[in-house]
């Protein structure tokens, strides 16, 4: 078929579907599919919501055609068979982080404003996941038609569950199933990424100090440790009338003797620190700044200030890059008081040039020292596929055709389920070079938003990718 042919079918697909697709969307951002792993049980490993989500892709799926499996709620996935059973793959994830406060609409719904969808989930995964499995569909109804041939290799779209805190899913999808000869997921940046970071998530804890001695009663801040936190909030034993103001923070009286803070940041993915405003370190700066805190508490705000003030990692002697990847980010997620100790997350996206070994060693040193100590680390190590290699391009060039530029792949910081298999890349549909209204807010915060235009663009870029992956020589 003809290049111009195959773009007309695909956009009469879109314009006759796209209502549909947005309800599809909402159909499964309504469900809040946050782990919760106090509630997990057997076929809902992650808890009610990420199993209801689950279900209802994979109910999606059989509803258009397609052969579906569950397995045991960690994962599943929808088959369209080709002539043999060589796989490629499409992965997307049903879970996402929790709303988090700061909300202007209603998290777990969309919103459709001004040519947006907003709700938890429209960017990060459920809307491109969607997308991505009407493309799969618009082919099947080509095939179904006689309008193209079947395709060579088997297409298998996999739903996880697990994906925004451990990738426990594909982790047990691996033990029982080969790898697909190559898949793409639809949870990044275009044009293309052929190469991701290493990734370090773990946390530190101060030393314990019961409530009396602490002059910070309660601190919390961030829904997700692999974000920048924008809301912040700490209670403190003080006269707030006797506090100074500062930017981006608000004081007011809780109670007698009581004041407290609450920080207005700025959100930002774990992978782009540097566009983001750190609200727990706008309260730890203002607490050292003003004496407000015991010596055992100022230790450790000590150290966290380093962590929280360094996107970096200079300021926990981390820095690093390399040739690849660019410097190593990293940034303090969230914090808590639990039992008598406050406990810091960080998440950090680091090159070849430092292990996460290292990583653990240099932090945990200076945790020593303030007599705190290291919680337990998810690490990823860094992922790399050649850019030359005949899939990527295949990837790349459906790109530039969809789009009319000249674009190169490219590497980055976060972490997806591509850098789980054997062969894999990260594929759209995000881009970032453009700017969206102010009241539409990123992947992670509050308010998440994607543009329609943006996603339907994305339909016509996978729909092109699924022909040229299925022209590639995989045997």
């Amino acid at each position: 078929m003809e290049h111009e042919e195959l773009t007309k079918k695909i956009d009469a697909y879109f314009e006759a579907h796209w209502d549909a697709m947005v309800e599809d969307i909402a159909s499964l951002v309504r469900i809040p599919s946050f782990e919760e792993l106090d509630k997990a049980s057997e076929g809902a490993p992650f808890g009610p919501g990420p199993r209801k989500a689950l279900s209802a892709a994979l109910d999606m799926a059989a509803d258009m055609g397609f052969q579906t499996h569950d397995v045991d709620g960690y994962i599943g996935y929808a088959d369209f068979p080709g002539e043999s059973d060589t796989q490629l793959g499409i992965i997307g994830h049903m879970d996402v982080v929790p709303a988090g406060p700061g909300w202007t609409f209603e998290p777990y719904d969309v919103a459709r404003k001004d040519g947006y969808l907003i709700g938890r989930g429209v960017i990060d995964d459920k809307g491109p996941s969607v997308v991505a499995l009407h493309a799969m569909k618009f082919w099947k109804d080509m095939q179904d038609a006689g309008e193209a041939p079947r395709f060579p290799y088997t297409l298998r779209f996999l739903f996880g569950a697990n994906e925004e805190t451990g990738m426990a899913d594909v982790a047990y999808y691996r033990e029982r199933y080969d790898d697909p000869a190559f898949l793409f997921t639809p949870d990044a940046e275009f044009p293309v990424c052929y190469g991701e970071k290493g990734g370090y998530s773990g946390s530190f804890s101060s030393k314990p100090i019961p409530e009396a001695e602490r002059v910070v009663i309660a601190f919390t801040g961030g829904a997700a440790t692999n974000a920048v936190p924008g809301i912040a909030e700490a209670v403190v034993r003080a006269d707030a009338a006797s506090l100074p103001a500062a930017e981006r923070l608000s004081i007011v009286a809780d109670g007698e003797g009581h004041a407290r803070i609450t920080a207005s940041g700025k959100g930002a993915h774990a992978s782009l620190p540097e566009t983001g405003v750190n609200a727990i370190g706008l309260i730890v700066d203002y607490l050292l700044a003003n004496d407000l805190c015991s010596p055992d508490e100022r230790a450790f705000f000590e150290l966290d200030q380093k962590l929280l003030a360094h996107t970096d990692g200079s300021g926990i002697g981390i820095a690093c890059e390399d040739e690849h990847f660019g410097p190593l980010t990293v940034v303090g997620g969230t914090i808590k008081i639990e039992g008598d100790r406050f406990v810091q997350t960080l998440d950090s996206r680091y090159p070849t040039s430092i292990t996460a070994e290292e990583i653990a060693a240099r932090l945990g040193r200076l945790v020593e020292r303030v007599g705190g100590s290291l919680g337990e680390a998810h690490v990823m190590p860094p992922f790399l596929v050649e850019p030359d290699s005949p899939v990527i391009q295949a990837l790349l060039n459906a790109y530039n055709e969809a789009t009319g530029e000249d674009a190169k792949p490219f590497t980055m910081g976060g972490g997806t389920y591509a850098r789980k298999f054997s062969s894999g890349a990260s594929f759209g549909p995000e881009k970032p070079w453009i700017e969206d209204p102010v009241w539409v807010g990123l992947m992670h915060g509050p308010d998440e938003g994607v543009s329609e235009e943006l996603l339907k663009q994305a339909f016509r870029i996978y729909a092109l990718t699924l022909d040229k992956l299925m022209r590639l020589d995989l045997r």
